[in-house]
């Protein structure tokens, strides 16, 4: 198999190039890239173009925790539910009788709407669980920004929307995720008991990590890159997936780069910023965790980017945002031809 075009989605296993040169890709460059996501000792990486892998390499199987990418996974099945009417995003926390350990919410924050939740702009800025140094630390004061109008990436908004999840859909995230999107894309690796749940005297809203393998993600960002179409089936609502091309609000620096913005849980390419010093070509976007992983749709050029790190389960960081840019890049080089998807 050597056209990309031809095959749109993986079956069981995912095909691969026998001669990427032929799809418009440098042996070359390509290697230039391997020889540097190995100086910066990433664990697996995947190149997949149009629904076949163009290269690949590490432990492509081995279920690394994904840390925030669990927040991406958990908006998909947001689109599905609110699609279906099982959710309504305007509802508030006080509606839902959300509410959270003392000191408890206060009436101005119970007004966040689950679409504030989405955004990543609720106002409630309670302590959470799962949280890395940075976000104890730079979280805002209790009442400082009301609901809808400041950005913070927020574990409590984010756990507590595994809470309002399920809640609302009388079923847990990871058999959720099982029944609506992993056995519909053919997950190779993935297991509902890879999702463990967080407890803690911080709140009483957990946080969900899933171990999950790199293969799998890149299915995950197929999924996406194809509109939330997979071969038949719209497993995700278009609707939903074509806002995260049409960001409205750049948001300037996290962690010290500008990262463009952020909607309904992914990280959005906006006014050209996406990534630092990379030029994706408009549209992309991107899931998360910490330590350096990452899924990259790239609408522009048909490409889904995974990323993965061994930094186990202590938040780690073994490849910043800085580095995982550079090596972007040389991917991205290494495409002579780009063809859009």
């Amino acid at each position: 198999m050597q056209l990309v075009e031809t095959l749109r989605f993986p079956g069981k296993t995912w095909p691969l190039l026998d001669s990427p040169e032929q799809a418009g890709w440098s042996h070359e460059k390509l290697k230039v890239a391997r020889d540097y996501a190995d100086s910066i000792h990433s664990a697996a990486v995947m190149i997949v173009q149009g629904g076949v892998v163009v290269k690949q390499w590490g432990d492509l199987t081995k279920k690394f925790n994904s840390y925030s990418i669990r927040k991406t996974m958990l908006s998909a099945l947001y689109g599905i539910y609110v699609s279906e009417g099982k959710i309504d995003l305007n509802q508030t926390l006080e509606q839902l009788g959300i509410d959270d350990n003392p000191p408890s919410l206060t009436k101005t924050e119970k007004q966040a709407r689950i679409a504030d939740l989405l955004r990543a702009r609720s106002g409630v800025y309670h302590t959470s669980l799962f949280e890395p140094v940075y976000m104890k630390e730079s979280r805002p004061a209790r009442g400082s920004h009301a609901p809808g109008t400041f950005w913070f990436y927020n574990n409590w908004d984010f756990n507590t929307l595994g809470t309002i999840f399920e809640q609302n859909a009388g079923l847990p995230i990871n058999l959720a995720f099982e029944q609506r999107i992993a056995t519909s894309l053919q997950m190779e690796d993935y297991s509902a008991e890879d999702m463990k749940y967080i407890r803690g005297p911080e709140s009483i809203h957990p946080a969900y990590p899933f171990h999950i393998s790199s293969r799998d993600l890149a299915r995950f960002g197929l999924l996406y890159l194809r509109h939330g179409l997979w071969r038949d089936q719209q497993i995700v609502p278009a609707s939903w997936v074509a806002k995260l091309s049409q960001p409205s609000e750049l948001l300037g620096q996290h962690n010290g780069f500008q990262v463009g913005g952020y909607e309904d849980l992914w990280w959005t390419e906006t006014q050209g910023k996406h990534f630092p010093g990379v030029d994706l070509g408009g549209g992309s976007f991107s899931a998360r965790g910490i330590g350096g992983h990452f899924v990259v749709v790239v609408p522009a050029r048909n490409l889904v980017i995974v990323h993965r790190v061994d930094n186990g389960d202590d938040q780690r960081e073994v490849v910043n945002v800085e580095q995982f840019a550079r090596l972007l890049k040389l991917v991205l080089d290494a495409q002579a031809n780009p063809v859009s998807g």
